[in-house]
């Protein structure tokens, strides 16, 4: 059993990329990292590392900072709020125009529960 919990921000982006990556089925075989920025830093504003696409559209980007990711979402936003509350993610709008929901994801057991919420949000996109 690993006793040490993950809350290193680039390192849980790093995971959420390869969970997001690693499937070739459903929705996420539709999805896909872009425009990575492997030498991203995290701040505590949070450093842009990468995009998260369905085809050519940009879903989401994700963020680090210090102690955490967050997802910044831009489609899907009801079902991705709806999952997020059911994983137990922190979840936030964001008020700009046009509106965007902040997910953060604070350790590595909370990727398998952002990934769900990449998913319901890639599942409303498409519908």
């Amino acid at each position: 059993m690993v006793d040490e919990r993950i809350t290193d921000g680039k390192r849980i982006a790093q995971l959420l990329a390869s969970e997001i990556t690693g499937r070739e089925t459903g929705v996420l075989a539709d999805l896909s990292v872009v425009d990575a920025d492997p030498d991203a830093e995290p701040t505590d504003d949070g450093a842009f590392a990468y995009g998260v696409a369905v085809g050519e559209d940009r879903l989401a980007e994700v963020f680090v900072q210090p102690d955490r990711a967050y997802l910044e979402l831009q489609a899907g936003l009801d079902a991705a709020t709806d999952t997020a509350d059911d994983e137990g993610l922190r979840v936030r709008p964001k008020a700009v125009e046009p509106p965007r929901t902040l997910v953060f994801v604070e350790s590595g057991a909370e990727v398998k529960g952002a990934v769900e919420v990449v998913l319901a949000a890639g599942e409303r996109y498409r519908a």
